[in-house]
């Protein structure tokens, strides 16, 4: 706790949202301009920035991976059915009626119902086809010590479409998420928290009131 503000998104938690959105917007623009839809880089140079950022998002992912794992962050994404009718109406409706959240955030639960969900069907199945359906197009031809190297693909069409099918996925969470963060207190109280890690305590509770997680201090959470 810091005075009416409660630490809850950690320093690596925000280093891993910047640079992962920065990374998929930059591959969304070079990609595009691979696809012929933009010109600014220039084709050639755009494949390789592509192929560049592309492996330096897997690195982000891999130490991602592993800081959920020794955190037990992971946690935070497992779905969960409770609220979840409530949480879809507010969406729908109550929140052009200004009706009060159905669920609030705290340091142990951090995402609402359906941001469970939409965030383990990013990390077990769009990122997952996104990085595999790139990796095999990038190393369908590949050096080796006595000269190229194919793998046993007979051709890189349906790779493609499947890579690209996960891409606008995921730039079209990209354009929700960026709406639905103007949707809290005010309209930069979301985007303020992930850069200072802090949200307004006033606005903070449990999504299940018959629950009350253990309070943590800020040495445990800033660990």
């Amino acid at each position: 706790m810091n005075g009416n503000r409660v630490y809850v998104y950690r320093a690596f938690e925000r280093f891993w949202h910047w640079s992962q959105s920065v990374l998929i917007l930059f591959l969304a623009v070079t990609g595009f301009e691979i696809h012929g839809a933009i010109t600014f880089f220039g084709f050639h140079q755009a494949v390789i920035y592509h192929n560049t950022a592309a492996y330096a998002l897997i690195v982000l992912i891999a130490f991602a991976i592993f800081w959920h794992l020794a955190t037990g962050e992971w946690k935070q994404y497992v779905p969960t059915a409770t609220h979840i009718k409530a949480q879809t109406n507010y969406y729908i409706f109550g929140i052009f009626r200004n009706v009060p959240h159905p669920t609030k955030k705290t340091a142990l639960s951090k995402l609402n119902p359906l941001q469970r969900l939409v965030y383990f069907a990013l990390k077990v199945l769009v990122i997952p086809v996104i990085v595999t359906s790139g990796l095999l197009y990038m190393l369908y031809r590949y050096p080796h010590r006595h000269g190229i190297e194919a793998l046993n693909i007979d051709t890189l069409h349906t790779i493609a479409i499947i890579h690209t099918v996960g891409a606008f996925l995921l730039i079209a969470f990209i354009v929700a998420h960026i709406y639905l963060i103007t949707t809290g207190t005010t309209v930069l109280s979301n985007l303020k928290a992930m850069l200072t890690g802090y949200e307004d305590a006033a606005h903070m509770g449990q999504h299940d009131t018959s629950e009350t997680p253990s309070q943590i201090t800020d040495k445990e959470v800033q660990s």
